[in-house]
């Protein structure tokens, strides 16, 4: 089993930065690509970015692309999203998802709520105008 625990969010105004972190613990972090999602009341989880297994490859929602930034530290088994230029509907509790993928290429990432088994608690982030 796999734990992760978000952390990073706050209370921010329009245009600033904030950067997330999840740690992940319990297993060994390189069998598992990432992912960020975020949910806000009312409305179902959507996914913000992603990045495989190995790295190399990431992908992002239109709504964040060239805002958002996806990166891990294996050293340190922890997957970050740096934020920037942050607007009001970027307003949401932010959540770390991990997918096992061990056995499969280290290039793929996934972008499907369904497609991933672990995740966070979440962290709130606010976004004032």
């Amino acid at each position: 089993q796999v734990q992760l625990v978000e952390s990073g969010g706050g209370l921010v105004q329009a245009g600033a930065s904030l950067r997330l972190s999840c740690a992940v613990s319990g297993r060994t972090f390189s069998s598992y690509a990432m992912g960020w999602f975020r949910q806000v009341p009312g409305k179902e989880r959507e996914f913000v970015a992603a990045i495989s297994r190995s790295g190399e490859n990431t992908y992002y929602a239109d709504s964040v692309k060239g805002r958002f930034t996806i990166s891990t530290d294996n050293a340190k088994n922890t997957v970050y999203l740096q934020m920037n230029s942050l607007k009001p509907e970027d307003a949401a509790v932010y959540y770390c998802a991990a997918h096992f993928n061990k056995y499969a290429g280290g290039g793929y990432y996934y972008t499907g709520r369904n497609e991933y088994e672990n995740w966070g608690q979440g962290t709130q982030v606010t976004v004032s105008s």
